[in-house]
């Protein structure tokens, strides 16, 4: 095997000799392989990037493991030009496994914190997230949400050349109308994976669920689950196990399209003007 610089670099970190690259499908962003060791090990490969990506990474899933709640890939080294984690093989789901993933996820969203956001940036996909949060938004969870989550988008959205007068219409409607949208489910910050669709969790080798590729902060969790309700994968077993270990307020289905709005902004920017249309219908229904 002829081996890379990175490859070299990973095996003077591991102590250990690589004996095996190879590939493997399922990113969107970084190229991803599994790493063989002469001791047996087998370990999962990140890189692509040369930001912050990576290193924000390792440092969600070191906070989304602090709550002891739901499997996630333990960090084995990260670098700006690369992520080394734990190599966990697939399985099936077990018989419940949506029943015992909703209550496991609910256990997490009870995980909180003094303040909305989180000690750093990250990236939402290939966005960044902006986690800095200032001395109202801190405490102000429609403050951090509006200003921190769509009016981020909005600005890159019209960088991008996707803001119609239409579209800035609808958005100064749903400035003017957050604060009522939202009233009445205040909570405290909870601890949210921040991107989670039916791509972002895997099963392991027992059944049970690991969550990955996380966009850690700490949130309102109605925010969370909206997000799983974007692309699907989630059954109603999920979010009957949820509900029933932590009730969520009265008024979350009203107020999951103001959530969905913050991901369909950021597809909106990512992809395209594909996304357009959906980005309306969504804002006027408020």
């Amino acid at each position: 095997m002829k081996k890379s610089s990175l490859i070299h670099h990973i095996e003077n970190l591991l102590n250990d000799t690589i004996i095996e690259a190879h590939s493997v499908g399922g990113g969107c962003i970084a190229q991803t392989q599994i790493l063989k060791t002469g001791s047996g090990q087998s370990f999962f490969l990140k890189q692509g990037f040369s930001n912050s990506m990576f290193l924000n990474e390792a440092n969600g899933l070191k906070e989304l493991a602090k709550s002891k709640t739901i499997r996630v890939p333990q960090v084995v080294a990260a670098e700006r030009d690369f992520l080394l984690l734990e190599h966990i093989t697939p399985g099936r789901k077990k018989p419940d496994f949506f029943e015992s993933f909703g209550k496991a996820y609910a256990e997490m969203h009870r995980y909180t914190h003094d303040t909305f956001g989180f000690y750093e940036d990250n990236f939402i996909g290939a966005t960044p997230q902006i986690n800095a949060a200032n001395d109202k938004s801190k405490n102000n969870w429609t403050s951090f949400y509006f200003d921190n989550r769509l009016l981020y988008q909005f600005k890159l959205a019209e960088q991008n050349g996707y803001v119609t007068e239409e579209f800035r219409k609808a958005f100064a409607q749903i400035e003017n109308r957050i604060e009522s949208i939202l009233k009445g489910s205040e909570e405290p910050p909870a601890l949210l994976h921040g991107d989670l669709w039916g791509g972002n969790f895997m099963v392991d080798d027992q059944g049970e669920p690991v969550l990955i590729d996380p966009a850690v902060y700490y949130g309102h969790r109605e925010a969370d689950l909206a997000m799983t309700k974007l692309f699907g994968g989630f059954t109603n077993a999920f979010y009957l196990n949820y509900n029933a270990y932590f009730p969520l307020k009265e008024g979350y289905a009203y107020r999951e399209n103001i959530y969905l709005l913050y991901h369909v902004l950021n597809h909106l920017n990512l992809f395209g003007i594909s996304y357009y249309q959906q980005a309306m219908k969504l804002m006027k229904r408020y």
